[in-house]
Formats: C-alpha cells, structure tokens, sequence
C-alpha cells in the first residue's frame, strides 16, 4: 500500500496550485500534476511526497561503490534506492528508476523508516556502518530520507548520502546535522553544461562547501568525451567535461586539499547510447592533472 504523505518544504498558490521549495526548480505545481522530480505531486492544493517509502532497490554494498573510498573503508552500507530525478542527464546510469521507471513504481516494495533501520541492524554483524540513500537521487523523497536519517543515528549507525547536490539551503541545513558522509556529484564546472542537464552549478558548488564543513564529503565527476564533429554536436548538444577536471580540483582544493575527488570512466547509456566510452588513457591524464591540486584523487569503474 502507498504510504504518501504530506511533503515538506512548500507553500501555496492561486487557483489551487502550490510551490515547492525543496528544490531551486522551485516548481509551480498545478493540482493533480507532479513537479520535475516526478514524485512531489499536488493533490487537491496539497503537496505530497507520493514516493514515500516505495524501494526500487535495497542491498549491502560495500562503502567504496557509493563511492566512498576514505569513509570506514572495508565495511558494508545498507543501500536502499526509490524513483524520480529533478535532473535530466542524457548520459544518465540509472535512467530505469530516475527517469523511465513507469510502471515500476506501481510495484514496488513498500518499506517504512522502521524497516529500514530494522535491516540495518541485522546486517551489523555482516560489516554494516549503516544506510546509504542512493540509486536515484535521494534528496526528492526528501520526507522519507529524514525520518530514516533521524532513527538510523537514534540506532547508532551511520547515513550516506549519494547525491547530484541540488537542494536548496534551508533544506540541506535542516538535514545536515543527521547525515555523517557525502558523495557528490560534480558533472562539469560550466554553468552551460549544468543548464543542459536542467541544474546549476553554483547551486551544487554551494551544496559542497556546506556539506564539507558538516561532514565527511567525496565527490564524483563523470568524464564525458566531447565531440569535434559539427554533426555529433548538434546530435549531442553536450559535448563533454574533460576540460572541466583541473578547474574542479582547483576549486576543491580551495576548500580542503583532502576532499577525495573520483574520476570515473563515462560509457554509452541512455539517450547517449552512440557515443564512444571515455579513453583510458584520457582517465589517467586527467588523475595526474587533479593530483596537483588535491591529495587523493580516485580512479572508479574502468570496465572493460
């Protein structure tokens, strides 16, 4: 059964419309319509979290696939995912649960924050440190991730957030004080790029100073391989980020020398699917590139 509910961070609107505010799209949300994320819905001038609770997928994960590599490194993260994106990445990973989960939802596995830490518990023995919101991105089912966060820490175990960073300050301030580390994504560092993907990146770089000041904090990059060719460029507007890696170690650095930053290797996904993986070789340019600003620079998934 559904267990939706009444969402935070929102006010009213005329003509029975309401605002969200958990997000910078701040979506103006006619009745009986959802917002961006696809899981914020206005019923009956109220705004709902209709994602509460349902589970697209729940596993103990190793702490380094979030990734966090310099986070109790060798232990276990109870990892639970839900539906909805308030980005649109054509390069998207998990487009199936973000963007195009359908009929996906309809059934899915209801789970309750009591449930949640119930698990978490039993997998302590297995080498669990705690849950882990990931997947999709977990801010959206802000509601959800809050009362999970409180009784996890009330357990005495530790919540990770894997995160695109898009959340207005109040919020995240609010959330703050529950959540013990961080990985998040930085995709590029161009404001054009983040407008493509339907985000911002200062919003993102401010969500990264906060974070890194409140918690342990790692961030990912994507290498996306650009395009020379006009044709491909005006099949794929987005042409890649590789020239963004030293700028975003730069200014990482200038926040702390120590903040881990993963470099991982882009492969053919989603609307995306006809262009070329990230070379290899590319990969361990741009890790010496980062290394001459930041101390500890990853490399992630290789593939094959």
């Amino acid at each position: 059964m559904n267990e939706a509910r009444e969402a935070l961070h929102w006010s009213t609107a005329p003509n029975n419309a309401v605002r969200c505010g958990l997000c910078p799209h701040r979506c103006h949300i006619p009745e009986n319509a959802p917002g961006i994320c696809g899981v914020r819905e206005n019923r009956a001038g109220t705004l709902i979290a209709s994602s509460y609770g349902q589970v697209s997928s729940i596993a103990l994960d190793p702490i380094e696939k979030k990734p966090l590599y310099m986070f109790h490194p060798g232990k276990n993260v109870l990892s639970i995912g839900g539906f909805g994106c308030n980005f649109r990445c054509g390069f998207c990973q998990n487009h199936e649960i973000s963007m195009e989960y359908g009929n996906l939802r309809q059934s899915a596995e209801q789970i309750s924050p009591n449930d949640v830490v119930s698990v978490a518990l039993q997998t302590v023995p297995r080498g669990n440190i705690g849950v882990a919101y990931t997947y999709n991105e977990p801010f959206i089912g802000y509601e959800f991730l809050y009362d999970c966060a409180i009784l996890t820490h009330e357990a005495g175990l530790y919540n990770v957030l894997v995160t695109n960073g898009f959340i207005n300050k109040e919020p995240l301030e609010i959330l703050m004080p529950c959540i013990d580390a961080m990985n998040i994504d930085l995709k590029g560092f161009s404001e054009s790029f983040y407008k493509e993907l339907g985000g911002s990146l200062d919003v993102v770089k401010e969500t990264i100073a906060l974070s890194a000041k409140n918690c342990h904090v790692e961030v990912t990059t994507l290498v996306i391989p650009g395009e020379s060719s006009p044709v491909a460029l005006q099949r794929h507007p987005t042409r890649g980020n590789e020239d963004d890696i030293e700028d975003i170690a730069k200014w990482l650095s200038s926040i702390d020398t120590d903040i881990p930053l993963h470099l991982t290797r882009f492969f053919p996904r989603y609307h995306h699917s006809d262009r070329r993986p990230t070379p290899r070789e590319t990969i361990f340019k741009l890790q010496e590139t980062a290394k001459k600003y930041l101390k500890n620079v990853f490399i992630g998934n290789m593939g094959n």
